[in-house]
């Protein structure tokens, strides 16, 4: 298969830029799989698609304000994404790459952060020194972070530097560790939750910490070439037991987002339930993969040719897919990360 098998025409006006307010107000594209019947709702609506008896998996990482801006000497703007800290020493994407220099001191967040350029790894990836002005790192990057937003979405003030924190979470985060959040979490409200559980769906949760392979551009022309960057997860014995639990009595897994779903097929056991236990996942699930654990899925609009919008193909059938994709559009869905959602049963 080739990428471009999986391009679609997305004008710039359909990626959201702000999230729906309240959460559970963002639409809802719902597709029935045997059928090929489309429905169009909200989210707030997504109990009428759920029956008593299923299990919905969400993910509950929890994402770290590692997103931070800073000058240089010279007064040059730069930004960075840590991917990766150690007490006082990490991994982070810095831009703009070329122009600095190994051993360069950069003043982040108006110093309350100093980043140390140690070694460049190429591709604007460096090994970086990490220094807080007060107290420790952690407490610094935790005071004075910033939402690890896509790059697409720009913010200035203060207010929404805040608000983003908040609003790109979502509200069962529970384990620190993600560098992105898993969005179709984001849609969640803790009223919405209480009327799934309400009505006789089960709720279970998984851990997969979103690393930089979700959103890495795909490095290949062909499909099958493409190799994801591996992602630690932990899915505990209360979620295996769950799901088997689910189905002796003929419910439905339904996964919340793209992560919980590659989780639950990573520690899929053969015979239609899970292994419990922690590792790293590079699972890339595409046309041709099986699917054996998730029934249905609850998932964002993915930008074309990314990995993404390739796993909901496997699950759903590229060509129909696609087509829902265009109609989407069409309608004005909004796409990625603060936009519209999608449910495939």
């Amino acid at each position: 298969m080739l990428v471009t098998d999986f391009d679609f025409e997305l004008p710039p006006s359909a990626i959201a830029v702000q999230p729906a307010e309240p959460r559970d107000h963002a639409r809802l594209f719902v597709h029935e799989r045997a059928s090929r019947r489309d429905e169009h709702a909200h989210v707030f609506d997504l109990p009428r698609f759920l029956r008593p008896g299923d299990l919905l998996v969400l993910n509950d990482t929890k994402v770290m304000p590692w997103r931070l801006r800073g000058r240089r000497a010279t007064g040059g703007a730069v930004e960075c994404l840590l991917v990766q800290v150690e007490g006082e020493a990490g991994e982070a994407f810095v831009k703009p790459s070329k122009k600095l220099r190994v051993g360069e001191l950069v003043a982040m967040e108006g110093g309350a952060i100093e980043l140390e350029l140690r070694e460049a790894l190429g591709g604007g990836r460096w090994r970086v020194g990490l220094r807080a002005a007060t107290g420790t790192v952690a407490a610094a990057l935790d005071r004075c972070g910033r939402a690890p937003l896509p790059p697409y979405i720009a913010r200035d003030g203060a207010e929404d530097v805040q608000r983003d924190r908040e609003r790109y979470q979502t509200v069962y985060a529970r384990v620190p560790g993600a560098i992105a959040a898993p969005t179709a979490g984001l849609h969640f409200t803790p009223g919405l939750l209480q009327r799934i559980a309400a009505m006789g769906v089960q709720l279970a949760y998984v851990t997969l910490h979103v690393g930089e392979g979700t959103f890495a551009p795909m490095r290949s022309d062909v499909v099958e070439e493409h190799r994801m960057h591996s992602e630690r997860y932990e899915l505990p014995p209360a979620t295996a037991a769950a799901i088997a639990a689910t189905r002796a009595r003929g419910g439905r897994v339904v996964a919340v987002g793209t992560t919980s779903c590659r989780t639950l097929e990573t520690c899929a056991d053969g015979k239609g339930g899970v292994v419990p236990g922690d590792g790293a996942s590079d699972l890339f699930l595409r046309p041709g993969s099986r699917f054996q654990v998730v029934d249905a899925l609850f998932t964002n609009f993915h930008l074309p040719k990314s990995t993404l919008v390739m796993l909901v193909a496997a699950f759903a059938g590229r060509d129909e897919v696609l087509a829902r994709y265009r109609d989407a559009v069409a309608r004005g869905y909004r796409f990625y990360s603060f936009g519209d959602a999608m449910l495939l049963v």
